[in-house]
């Protein structure tokens, strides 16, 4: 193998391709290729950037696999035009720009031995509730939940009982309990977050016509009161962020606020027992430890575990394809 063709060099110079996407999304460039800009220099009239700029930054994402090049002319490739560019509703390109924030990337890159020596990181636990990023972050996830989202409220839907009384904890978007409000008529929805991002969830469920079937309480989901006698509590990309103790104790809470017949759902990103496959769902791991303090990518038996310790009896999990995302069941 040459010493520049090797994991370890494509590994150590991977911010490239964070800036060079990052660079793609703020000057709409595979937006603009899918409107019919297709050369450099038409790149750059309609970005008002260096022609040798938009050059460059052009080869390098057709060498990375995003664009295609022939001659002088680009085309988007189609995993760029399902998800990169504005006119697919696939576009996720603002969860780029949130996973490449100032933020974000100072947790990961500025000293990641110590939140490996100390088996996490501090993450972003000391913002204030109210702190813009939150606002940020649900925005951002947003285009990237829809699908699992739908998938979700599809399989739920499905269920002998037919939930009524839906609780959505750290409901962000508010998109999953928004989803399941527009497949079930009787379904009402109560969203648990922070005030500013709860602004967020109650325009979102306006605008998809169930926000009068949708009711906000804002708070921690650990603190806020939000209520009993639910039929289903949605625990949507949450407990991830926490230690097994903490898992726990939400999960006692929220099968105190459950109604007799009631269950709760995970929805979460769970490796294999080997926890080094799929490899999506396993790298996740490190994310949690570069940017939580406890957070982990739990495997289906660590779940269970949790759960059981938490009082409830059974525990079953569904694929979400073709999404990474895995639907766990909790009852009582």
């Amino acid at each position: 193998m040459d010493t520049w063709d090797n994991p370890a060099y494509e590994t150590a110079l991977a911010y490239q391709r964070t800036a060079a996407l990052l660079a793609a999304v703020r000057l709409n460039i595979f937006t603009l290729i899918g409107a019919g800009a297709a050369t450099s220099d038409e790149l750059a009239e309609k970005t008002g950037a260096s022609g040798r700029g938009v050059r460059i930054l052009c080869d390098f994402l057709t060498v990375i696999g995003l664009l295609e090049k022939s001659g002088c002319v680009y085309r988007v490739e189609a995993i760029a035009r399902r998800y990169l560019d504005k006119a697919s509703p696939a576009w996720i390109a603002s969860a780029v720009e949130f996973f490449a924030a100032p933020e974000t990337l100072g947790l990961v890159l500025t000293d990641p031995a110590s939140y490996v020596r100390r088996g996490g990181s501090d993450g972003l636990a000391h913002l204030a509730p109210n702190h813009s990023i939150w606002v940020r972050f649900a925005e951002a996830m947003t285009p990237i939940a829809s699908v699992t989202a739908k998938r979700a409220a599809a399989c739920l839907a499905r269920l002998g009982d037919r939930p009524g009384k839906v609780l959505d904890v750290a409901a962000g978007h508010g998109l999953y309990g928004i989803e399941l409000a527009r497949r079930l008529p009787e379904a009402n929805v109560t969203a648990v977050d922070w005030p500013e991002v709860l602004t967020l969830a109650r325009r979102n469920a306006d605008d998809a016509g169930v926000g009068n079937r949708f009711r906000t309480v804002a708070g921690s989901a650990f603190e806020a009161e939000w209520g009993r006698g639910f039929d289903l509590v949605l625990l949507a990309n949450f407990l991830h962020h926490f230690g097994r103790e903490d898992c726990s104790t939400l999960l006692q809470k929220t099968r105190a606020s459950l109604a007799p017949k009631g269950r709760a759902c995970a929805i979460d990103f769970i490796p294999n027992e080997d926890r080094v496959s799929p490899p999506m769902q396993a790298m996740f791991a490190f994310w949690m430890l570069a940017t939580t303090p406890k957070g982990d990518a739990y495997t289906l038996n660590d779940i269970t575990e949790i759960a059981q310790d938490a009082g409830f009896k059974r525990v079953t999990a569904r694929p979400l394809k073709p999404t990474p995302q895995t639907l766990v069941l909790f009852e009582a």
